[in-house]
Protein backbone atom coordinates (compact mmCIF):
# COMPACT_ATOMS: atom_id res chain seq x y z
CA UNK A 1 0.00 0.00 0.00
CA UNK A 2 2.86 2.47 0.71
CA UNK A 3 5.35 1.69 -1.92
CA UNK A 4 4.61 4.59 -4.10
CA UNK A 5 4.79 7.14 -0.79
CA UNK A 6 7.52 8.34 0.89
CA UNK A 7 8.27 8.33 4.80
CA UNK A 8 8.82 11.74 5.82
CA UNK A 9 8.56 11.21 9.54
CA UNK A 10 9.08 8.49 11.89
CA UNK A 11 8.89 8.12 15.36
CA UNK A 12 7.90 5.39 18.34
CA UNK A 13 6.41 6.03 21.74
CA UNK A 14 5.57 3.17 24.09
CA UNK A 15 2.60 1.89 22.24
CA UNK A 16 4.62 1.17 18.77
CA UNK A 17 5.15 3.40 15.46
CA UNK A 18 3.53 6.68 14.20
CA UNK A 19 4.91 7.26 10.45
CA UNK A 20 3.74 10.14 7.98
CA UNK A 21 3.57 9.00 4.52
CA UNK A 22 3.61 11.94 1.81
CA UNK A 23 2.34 11.19 -1.74
CA UNK A 24 1.67 13.46 -4.83
CA UNK A 25 -1.51 14.84 -3.25
CA UNK A 26 -2.47 13.24 0.17
CA UNK A 27 -0.42 12.62 3.13
CA UNK A 28 -1.49 9.40 5.07
CA UNK A 29 -0.89 8.64 8.85
CA UNK A 30 0.01 5.01 9.77
CA UNK A 31 0.85 2.79 12.51
CA UNK A 32 2.47 0.17 10.95
CA UNK A 33 2.45 0.54 6.86
CA UNK A 34 -0.97 -1.77 6.44
CA UNK A 35 -3.42 0.61 7.46
CA UNK A 36 -4.23 4.16 7.27
CA UNK A 37 -5.45 5.83 10.11
CA UNK A 38 -5.71 9.09 8.95
CA UNK A 39 -5.68 10.66 5.25
CA UNK A 40 -6.35 14.06 4.21
CA UNK A 41 -5.79 16.16 0.52
CA UNK A 42 -2.58 17.91 1.70
CA UNK A 43 -4.11 21.02 -0.37
CA UNK A 44 -6.86 21.04 1.78
CA UNK A 45 -6.14 19.53 4.96
CA UNK A 46 -9.82 19.91 6.68
CA UNK A 47 -11.14 17.80 3.69
CA UNK A 48 -11.78 14.19 4.99
CA UNK A 49 -10.01 11.43 2.25
CA UNK A 50 -12.37 8.44 3.22
CA UNK A 51 -15.76 7.71 2.82
CA UNK A 52 -16.24 6.58 6.41
CA UNK A 53 -15.24 9.66 7.78
CA UNK A 54 -16.97 12.01 5.41
CA UNK A 55 -20.03 9.85 6.12
CA UNK A 56 -19.27 10.13 9.92
CA UNK A 57 -19.98 14.09 10.03
CA UNK A 58 -23.41 13.25 8.34
CA UNK A 59 -25.09 13.87 11.51
CA UNK A 60 -24.18 17.77 11.07
CA UNK A 61 -27.47 17.87 8.71
CA UNK A 62 -29.47 16.68 11.60
CA UNK A 63 -29.18 19.61 13.76
CA UNK A 64 -26.01 22.17 14.50
CA UNK A 65 -24.14 20.99 17.37
CA UNK A 66 -22.98 23.90 19.66
CA UNK A 67 -20.32 21.56 20.95
CA UNK A 68 -18.59 18.37 19.61
CA UNK A 69 -16.54 15.77 21.09
CA UNK A 70 -14.26 13.75 18.93
CA UNK A 71 -13.08 10.13 20.92
CA UNK A 72 -9.68 9.36 18.73
CA UNK A 73 -7.75 12.11 17.31
CA UNK A 74 -5.64 10.54 14.64
CA UNK A 75 -4.00 13.01 12.38
CA UNK A 76 -7.16 15.00 13.18
CA UNK A 77 -9.42 15.16 10.13
CA UNK A 78 -12.75 14.59 11.76
CA UNK A 79 -11.72 17.69 14.20
CA UNK A 80 -10.00 19.86 11.42
CA UNK A 81 -12.99 18.86 8.89
CA UNK A 82 -15.39 19.82 12.22
CA UNK A 83 -13.43 23.41 12.98
CA UNK A 84 -13.87 24.23 9.07
CA UNK A 85 -17.46 23.07 8.77
CA UNK A 86 -18.95 24.97 12.49
CA UNK A 87 -17.33 27.93 12.92
CA UNK A 88 -19.98 28.55 16.01
CA UNK A 89 -18.64 25.26 17.16
CA UNK A 90 -16.49 24.09 20.59
CA UNK A 91 -14.50 21.17 19.48
CA UNK A 92 -13.15 18.68 21.83
CA UNK A 93 -10.65 15.91 20.96
CA UNK A 94 -9.44 13.37 23.33
CA UNK A 95 -5.97 11.45 22.62
CA UNK A 96 -4.28 8.24 23.96
CA UNK A 97 -0.87 9.28 22.86
CA UNK A 98 1.25 12.46 23.17
CA UNK A 99 3.15 11.77 19.70
CA UNK A 100 -0.06 11.41 17.88
CA UNK A 101 -1.06 14.66 19.03
CA UNK A 102 1.98 16.58 18.51
CA UNK A 103 2.39 14.71 14.67
CA UNK A 104 -1.22 15.87 13.78
CA UNK A 105 0.18 19.42 14.86
CA UNK A 106 3.36 19.45 13.43
CA UNK A 107 2.15 17.40 9.78
CA UNK A 108 -1.40 17.24 9.60
CA UNK A 109 -2.46 21.36 10.07
CA UNK A 110 -4.84 20.33 13.38
CA UNK A 111 -5.72 24.12 13.92
CA UNK A 112 -4.49 26.01 16.58
CA UNK A 113 -7.82 27.13 17.95
CA UNK A 114 -9.45 28.78 21.04
CA UNK A 115 -12.41 26.88 19.31
CA UNK A 116 -10.25 23.46 19.27
CA UNK A 117 -8.91 21.57 22.87
CA UNK A 118 -7.43 18.62 22.68
CA UNK A 119 -7.32 16.23 25.89
CA UNK A 120 -4.30 13.32 26.27
CA UNK A 121 -6.50 10.66 28.07
CA UNK A 122 -8.03 6.85 27.49
CA UNK A 123 -11.31 7.70 25.53
CA UNK A 124 -13.08 5.57 28.56
CA UNK A 125 -11.79 7.85 31.20
CA UNK A 126 -12.76 11.08 29.16
CA UNK A 127 -15.94 10.09 28.90
CA UNK A 128 -16.87 9.30 32.79
CA UNK A 129 -15.42 13.06 33.09
CA UNK A 130 -17.57 14.27 30.95
CA UNK A 131 -20.87 16.14 32.70
CA UNK A 132 -24.22 14.94 31.72
CA UNK A 133 -25.51 16.42 28.68
CA UNK A 134 -22.57 18.35 27.75
CA UNK A 135 -22.04 17.84 24.08
CA UNK A 136 -24.10 17.70 21.10
CA UNK A 137 -22.41 15.64 19.21
CA UNK A 138 -19.86 12.06 19.45
CA UNK A 139 -17.63 10.65 16.92
CA UNK A 140 -15.96 7.76 17.82
CA UNK A 141 -13.20 6.21 15.85
CA UNK A 142 -10.82 4.53 18.23
CA UNK A 143 -8.39 2.12 16.68
CA UNK A 144 -5.14 0.62 17.00
CA UNK A 145 -2.23 -0.73 14.77
CA UNK A 146 -4.28 -3.66 14.10
CA UNK A 147 -7.67 -3.18 15.22
CA UNK A 148 -10.75 -1.66 16.60
CA UNK A 149 -10.93 -0.70 20.26
CA UNK A 150 -12.61 -3.42 22.36
CA UNK A 151 -14.46 -0.30 24.30
CA UNK A 152 -16.12 0.78 21.20
CA UNK A 153 -18.47 -2.44 21.54
CA UNK A 154 -18.66 -2.27 25.27
CA UNK A 155 -22.11 -1.99 26.65
CA UNK A 156 -20.51 1.00 28.83
CA UNK A 157 -19.48 2.98 26.39
CA UNK A 158 -22.59 3.31 25.12
CA UNK A 159 -24.04 4.14 28.02
CA UNK A 160 -21.51 6.54 28.80
CA UNK A 161 -22.21 8.72 25.29
CA UNK A 162 -25.38 8.48 25.84
CA UNK A 163 -25.40 9.96 29.56
CA UNK A 164 -22.89 12.57 27.88
CA UNK A 165 -24.68 13.73 24.89
CA UNK A 166 -27.58 16.55 24.49
CA UNK A 167 -31.26 15.70 24.79
CA UNK A 168 -31.10 16.31 20.67
CA UNK A 169 -27.73 14.69 20.39
CA UNK A 170 -25.80 12.24 18.18
CA UNK A 171 -23.35 9.79 18.15
CA UNK A 172 -21.24 8.34 15.39
CA UNK A 173 -19.24 5.14 15.96
CA UNK A 174 -16.53 3.76 12.98
CA UNK A 175 -17.27 0.09 13.55
CA UNK A 176 -14.93 -2.41 11.73
CA UNK A 177 -17.74 -4.42 10.48
CA UNK A 178 -21.92 -4.60 10.63
CA UNK A 179 -22.58 -6.44 14.19
CA UNK A 180 -25.28 -8.40 14.89
CA UNK A 181 -28.64 -6.63 14.67
CA UNK A 182 -29.73 -9.28 17.95
CA UNK A 183 -26.06 -8.57 20.11
CA UNK A 184 -25.82 -6.82 23.20
CA UNK A 185 -24.42 -3.82 21.61
CA UNK A 186 -27.33 -3.20 19.38
CA UNK A 187 -29.72 -4.12 22.40
CA UNK A 188 -27.57 -1.12 24.70
CA UNK A 189 -28.02 0.69 21.75
CA UNK A 190 -31.70 0.92 21.54
CA UNK A 191 -32.29 1.36 25.22
CA UNK A 192 -30.37 4.48 25.31
CA UNK A 193 -31.33 6.21 22.03
CA UNK A 194 -34.53 6.89 19.71
CA UNK A 195 -33.19 5.86 16.34
CA UNK A 196 -30.20 3.65 15.14
CA UNK A 197 -28.84 4.04 11.08
CA UNK A 198 -26.10 2.22 9.54
CA UNK A 199 -24.00 3.64 6.65
CA UNK A 200 -21.37 0.77 5.21
CA UNK A 201 -18.66 2.20 4.03
CA UNK A 202 -16.89 0.44 0.88
CA UNK A 203 -14.22 -0.15 2.98
CA UNK A 204 -16.17 -2.37 4.61
CA UNK A 205 -16.52 -0.54 7.90
CA UNK A 206 -19.89 0.10 9.34
CA UNK A 207 -20.86 4.15 10.43
CA UNK A 208 -23.43 3.33 13.39
CA UNK A 209 -25.26 6.48 13.91
CA UNK A 210 -27.57 6.83 16.88
CA UNK A 211 -29.93 9.42 17.85
CA UNK A 212 -31.34 10.69 21.02
CA UNK A 213 -34.50 12.08 19.28
CA UNK A 214 -36.89 10.56 16.42
CA UNK A 215 -36.56 12.33 13.37
CA UNK A 216 -37.23 12.24 9.87
CA UNK A 217 -34.51 11.43 7.70
CA UNK A 218 -32.83 13.91 5.08
CA UNK A 219 -34.10 13.29 1.69
CA UNK A 220 -30.38 13.18 -0.72
CA UNK A 221 -31.81 15.94 -2.68
CA UNK A 222 -32.40 17.94 0.01
CA UNK A 223 -31.26 21.85 -0.30
CA UNK A 224 -29.41 21.34 3.17
CA UNK A 225 -26.94 19.13 1.72
CA UNK A 226 -26.67 21.59 -1.08
CA UNK A 227 -25.82 24.43 1.63
CA UNK A 228 -23.25 22.00 3.37
CA UNK A 229 -21.47 20.77 0.35
CA UNK A 230 -20.59 24.30 -0.81
CA UNK A 231 -19.00 24.53 2.82
CA UNK A 232 -17.71 21.39 2.69
CA UNK A 233 -17.38 19.47 -0.44
CA UNK A 234 -17.31 15.97 0.10
CA UNK A 235 -20.61 14.57 -1.80
CA UNK A 236 -23.34 14.57 1.15
CA UNK A 237 -26.13 13.72 -1.29
CA UNK A 238 -24.38 10.44 -1.99
CA UNK A 239 -23.42 9.75 1.34
CA UNK A 240 -27.22 10.44 2.35
CA UNK A 241 -28.02 8.02 -0.36
CA UNK A 242 -26.49 5.49 1.45
CA UNK A 243 -28.03 5.67 5.58
CA UNK A 244 -30.11 2.98 5.97
CA UNK A 245 -32.20 3.04 9.12
CA UNK A 246 -32.34 0.01 11.67
CA UNK A 247 -35.29 -2.01 11.57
Amino acid sequence: MFNQGEIVHHVRDALGSILVVDYRRHRVLTFNTIFEQSKIDRRSPWLPVHEYNRAMLLPVAFGQPRHATVLGLGGGVMASALHHLLPACQVHAVELRQAVLDVAREFFSLPDSDRLRVTISDARNALEQMPDSSTDLILADLYSAERMSPAQAQRQFITQCSRALSAEGWLALNYHRTPDHASPFFRQLKIHFADVLLFRSRSNNTVIYASKRHFEALNSRDPLLAELEARLPIDWRKLMGKVTRLS
